[in-house]
């Protein structure tokens, strides 16, 4: 059986926004959705004896959250399968427990008590930067969240050779029946004075040229395996950051990767991915691809 798309939920506006889209995607899919709420009620109001008909007011919380989310998710797709399930855990925690490697977590913006001006919530940014799995972060306008705009976007690193950030935006353009817009920066060398020999005879076509060579060996495997896949390729200079951000407001998806090391404690996010959590138009997925040595610099 397929591993469900996991869906957190806290009440707040973000988070109902992110259930709507993981319904959506679901049902893109053809996948089961589950959804969960994680909440400690019994740490602060203890564990009740059974003999106490009265439930804890934490507990009545948990409950009526899950459960409207569910009721929500019920009328915008009736013949969705679902789950749900309230888990005593932080939010972070459970997330990061259900993702499975074959599962994709979906989570809002920013959840409840969060302060307004975040641009993104702690229980997002952590769960993206620790789930080996896919991890979508659900932000944007209108027309992004409602797909309107026909088009995942997708950034390549230097190290996404048939990657599984490519292999995810693949999957999502077909599911999605959307162009893959598939972007590769360059930067020419700082330490590279404008008149050197090399600016000179080949300037930016050399580094655009060799730009181009890597975009097709990343893409090459994905896009024999989906040739119906409208691809639109493009090599753009400067920082992969600004130029993925702005790509971003004509997109429904932005696709990203992440490396991940393993033994290492802590937040794995390189400089792209992070920026795009925080100033993305879109959605934003973030790809983990696993790593077993240490590589620097990374985006």
């Amino acid at each position: 059986m397929e591993s469900p798309l996991v869906v957190g939920v806290d009440g707040s506006d973000a988070s109902l926004t992110a259930l709507d889209w993981a319904v959506d995607e679901a049902v893109r899919h053809g996948l089961p959705l589950r959804i969960i709420h994680a909440s400690l009620w019994e740490r602060y109001e203890g564990v009740v004896p059974p003999w106490v008909t009265d439930r804890p007011s934490g507990q009545i919380l948990a409950e009526n959250i899950v459960g409207t989310a569910a009721e929500r998710a019920r009328r915008r797709a009736p013949d969705l399968p679902l789950t749900t399930d309230v888990l005593a855990e932080d939010a972070s925690t459970a997330l990061l427990r259900e993702g499975r490697e074959d599962a994709i977590l979906v989570v809002g913006s920013r959840g409840r008590g969060e302060f307004a001006d975040l641009l993104l919530g702690s229980v997002g940014l952590i769960v993206a930067a620790r789930a080996h799995c896919p991890v979508v972060v659900v932000r944007g306008d209108r027309h992004a969240l409602e797909a309107r705009h026909g088009r995942v976007l997708l950034g390549v690193g230097d190290h996404d050779l048939d990657s599984p950030a490519v292999r995810f935006a693949f999957r999502e353009a077909v599911v999605r029946d959307a162009e893959l817009d598939v972007v590769r920066t360059w930067r020419r060398p700082a330490h590279e004075p404008a008149d050197h020999l090399l600016m000179r005879r080949a300037g930016a076509a050399y580094f655009s040229e060799g730009s181009s060579e890597l975009l097709d060996k990343a893409l090459e495997a994905a896009a024999s395996e989906h040739p119906e896949v409208r691809l639109r390729r493009s090599t753009v200079e400067g920082p992969a950051h600004r130029v993925l951000n702005e790509r971003s407001a004509a997109a429904d998806l932005l696709v990203v990767g992440a490396r991940r090391r393993d033994g290492l404690v802590g937040l794995e996010l390189g400089r792209v991915a992070h920026r795009a959590l925080h100033h993305s138009v879109c959605p934003v997925a973030v790809v983990p691809q696993r790593r077993l040595e240490n590589t620097e610099g990374e985006q």
